[in-house]
């Protein structure tokens, strides 16, 4: 058997060291390098031979796209980019207990009413599976069930069945006899990853992959383990609430930054094709700190309710806390407003929420986010029917951002009567939506608490002052 040779790999970027250091010499992350086994394959070892290799002319290939397996879940489909190519590698990622073993459950038993599916559990026995699938009312005869660590058989299996669809949950539960390092170790799951992406290619079978995730939120493993595959999704989601996000951060057959939004409920998930009208449906009513943006998560526009709270604190140390944005953009947009607006938060604690567990990542919530601070600050809410749309820029000065078409469509659709834009934005204007041009965070303030006449009136009653 050939020598081992022992090298590190980075948890978190995958490059590699051939010696351990406090420092990944790639990414600079402290602590993150981990001991990984390679084994030099002998000269009778190497990949029986198949067809020689023929160089193609571009032109010569077909231009039809990969042949992909339509789900009856439509929210499922629009996050893998039109459906389950063959032959894919797909990983998926979210916290214990969100609901990745049920999602694939659904998923399993759609595909299984035509063709088969083998479901590889390396956590759970035949029976708890069963009766998972039996409370989701997913027992189809179509599901086989393999309970099984070890990579060889699960490879077999696959090649003996050729399945439709191969789903191993976990990749963390995998073993390679050939390599050493217990279940979950950087070795394990890098090379069965791989083998696994090598099998898939050559047979043609999707294969799905679960992976858990780290204190930090990113998958365990080398951060490699994200390259090999072709489609990474996060599900993500609090389990005390109903809501469930499927976020695509990789996907080399369809759009990355795409969402899918589910329901969570006593039979399962159900997916939510209009999840606007299901964020807007639990909106409580106009109150100080309340406002609707228009956020654009992949190609869909979203309508988000973004709340905040300002409070007096006689204490010296004052908090920041922001659930569903960057608690950064947070600091930024209260640096705006109290240097163009001669505002003071020096002595109040600030809380800013996104309703429904939404997690926004984009700038143009930010002018949202700043008239809802204003808006609670002032005890002063903002009128009925209005979303807010737009970035803010250090100098106050409220910034284009992309498609704005398709967010003040999505506006009029739900029955939003009035809009605050960007100044300049080339957008048309949906019938029964009133749309106001805005181009400061002054201006803004002034459009959205007074009539455009008085335009200045609630500056001036609000002791504000612009700078």
């Amino acid at each position: 058997m050939p020598k081992p040779t022992i090298t590190f790999v980075c948890t978190e970027c995958g490059g590699e060291s051939l010696r351990w250091a406090g420092q990944c010499p790639h990414c600079r992350a402290w602590n993150t390098l981990q001991e990984f086994q390679v084994r030099k394959a002998t000269k009778d070892a190497r990949a029986r031979p198949l067809q020689p290799a023929r160089a193609i002319a571009l032109t010569d290939l077909a231009a039809e796209d990969a042949p992909r397996t339509r789900l009856a879940w439509g929210e499922l489909n629009r996050v893998l980019g039109g459906g389950i190519v063959s032959g894919s590698l797909v990983l998926i990622g979210g916290e214990p207990g969100v609901g990745k073993s049920t999602l694939l459950m659904h998923a399993a038993a759609q595909v299984a009413r035509s063709g088969k599916v083998l479901y590889v559990s390396g956590e759970e026995s035949g029976q708890q599976v069963r009766m998972r699938a039996q409370r989701l009312d997913a027992l189809v005869p179509g599901i086989l069930l393999l309970a099984e660590n070890d990579l060889d058989a699960i490879c077999e299996a696959i090649q003996a069945e050729r399945p439709r669809l191969a789903i191993i949950d976990s990749i963390q539960t995998v073993t390679d006899a050939g390599f050493e390092g217990s279940a979950g170790s950087v070795t394990q799951v890098r090379e069965s990853a791989a083998r696994l992406m090598r099998l898939a290619k050559e047979i043609g079978v999707p294969v799905f992959l679960v992976g858990h995730v780290t204190k930090e939120g990113s998958i365990a493993g080398p951060r490699v383990l994200e390259h090999i595959v072709d489609t990474v999704l996060y599900l993500e989601g609090d389990r005390r609430q109903e809501l469930r996000l499927l976020r695509a951060t990789k996907n080399r057959f369809g759009s990355a930054e795409e969402i899918g939004v589910f329901a969570m409920g006593e039979s399962g998930l159900e997916e939510v094709p209009d999840p606007s009208a299901a964020l807007l449906a639990t909106t409580a009513p106009t109150a100080p700190g309340t406002v609707i943006v228009a956020a654009l998560e992949g190609t869909r526009p979203l309508l988000v309710e973004v709340q905040s709270l300002v409070n007096k604190n006689e204490h010296m140390v004052v908090r920041r806390v922001a659930n569903g944005i960057d608690v950064n953009r947070v600091h930024m947009i209260l640096a705006v407003l109290e240097k163009r607006l001669s505002m003071t938060f020096g002595k109040s604690d600030v809380f800013v929420s996104v309703a429904g567990g939404i997690r926004i990542t984009e700038p143009a919530a930010d002018l949202g986010l700043a008239l809802s601070i204003v808006s609670n600050d002032h005890s002063r809410p903002m009128p009925d029917g209005l979303v807010v749309i737009g970035e803010l820029g250090l100098s106050g000065e409220v910034r284009r951002v992309g498609q704005i078409e398709r967010r003040l469509q999505e506006a009029a659709r739900h029955g939003l009567t009035r809009a605050l834009i960007p100044a300049g934005s080339r957008a048309g204007r949906p019938t029964g939506l009133d749309v106001v041009e805005v181009r400061s965070v002054a201006e803004a303030v002034s459009a959205a608490f007074s009539s455009p006449i008085k335009s200045g009136e609630f500056i001036r009653e609000a002791g504000l002052t612009v700078s």
